[in-house]
């Protein structure tokens, strides 16, 4: 029964978790990625992704976010908002090339850095590789020497947990910082609207708003039988963050049972030619990942989550490893193809490949069969 938020007392809970933790967003990265390298950028509009008809929005500038510009949007709408919108294509080589060097910063002030992306990740800094002590220090450090190195502007969380230090970085973007201490957790999210809850879209906001939710105060004042019956499994989160209680660690070392990513959107997408284009930008990110961990894998999996908060998984497996990029994609858009067209719009997408090499055995030779599926 620990395991049961309706049973675990709050100070238990928060005594559990109490860490120090930063967590780390990088400020509109793909966007100022753009700016940074082509001078011509800065100051203005910008978005990267295709430009045509078909094409969607996969990251925005802060100059193009004032006119509600957003990822996952139809570039068309994008270019409706905001008439002087500057499309470029993405350069998923510089995004590496800048996340590799952030993640070198990290590692240099503690091993437990979770990346959660190329341009976010969560730190334990519970006890620091220099001694440093304070949480806040090591996060303007960071955050200092990230400027420095890649002329990139990075906004940080810090807190006792991964759910608060998350929120905060988003508190005083960009290029800002908040601090959440002990203690003030649960007050701190009484007053957040519904929405700054990381999971919950505008879907879940209509519907909570339906149900008398409107921020951290209203979500808290309900019970968790009453949060499952409407909820489902999403409900013992809620529950919990409402509190300002997350008993997750920081997991920078776990054996891997499968390489992934996934993206969360700013406006729900149901179009198959912006689903198309989002598998495109997630397969990119998802095989540097695959390359990087060395990771061999027979299985690729698509997650969509609907609007409804409702998972659909799709999984096709192949008797070799999927050894490139073009063949991993292909799994994808196959399985993507198969559950076109979707029953409401979704959410979130994600692309895993598991079934992953453990060493014990030798995966049989390709055969002409299976690449015929290609």
């Amino acid at each position: 029964m620990a395991d049961d938020p309706s049973t675990q007392s709050d100070e238990e809970a928060e005594a559990v978790g109490l860490r120090k933790i930063i967590h780390v967003d990088m400020d509109a990265f793909f966007a100022s990625v753009e700016q940074r390298d082509n001078p011509e950028l800065r100051g203005k509009p910008v978005a990267v992704g295709g430009s045509g008809g078909r094409g969607v929005v996969a990251a925005a500038s802060y100059e193009a976010r004032k006119f509600g510009v957003r990822s996952a949007m139809p570039s068309v709408t994008a270019k409706r908002l905001c008439p002087d919108l500057i499309f470029v294509r993405h350069r998923f080589d510089a995004y590496k090339e800048a996340s590799r060097t952030i993640r070198k910063i990290f590692e240099h002030h503690t091993p437990h850095v979770e990346p959660l992306s190329l341009d976010e990740a969560y730190l334990d800094v519970t006890e620091d590789r220099l001694g440093i002590g304070s949480a806040t220090r090591i996060a303007e450090l960071i955050r200092q020497e990230i400027k420095a190195k890649t002329q990139l502007t990075a906004s940080a969380g810090i807190s006792y947990n991964k759910f608060l230090a998350k929120i905060a970085s988003d508190q005083n973007k960009p290029d800002g910082m908040c601090v959440i201490r002990p203690g003030q957790g649960a007050d701190f999210v009484a007053g957040l609207p519904i929405r700054r809850f990381h999971g919950v879209g505008p879907k879940a906001e209509e519907k909570m708003k339906r149900l008398g939710i409107a921020n951290g105060a209203d979500l808290a004042a309900k019970d968790i039988e009453f949060l499952r019956e409407n909820f489902g499994s999403f409900a013992d989160y809620l529950y919990r963050a409402a509190r300002g209680i997350d008993l997750r660690p920081v997991r920078a070392h776990r054996e891997r049972k499968s390489v992934g990513g996934e993206r969360t959107f700013s406006e729900d997408i149901s179009s198959g030619a912006a689903l198309r284009e989002t598998l495109a930008n997630i397969t990119d990110i998802v095989w540097e990942r695959i390359e990087n961990s060395k990771a061999r894998g027979r299985t690729v999996t698509l997650k969509m989550k609907y609007t409804d908060f409702q998972n659909m998984t799709r999984s096709k497996s192949v008797p070799h490893w999927v050894e490139s990029k073009a063949e991993f994609a292909a799994l994808g858009r196959e399985l993507l193809e198969e559950a076109l067209p979707l029953p409401m719009p979704i959410r979130l997408m994600g692309l895993t490949l598991s079934n992953l090499d453990r060493g014990e055995e030798k995966a049989p030779a390709k055969d002409t069969a299976q690449l015929s599926l290609l």
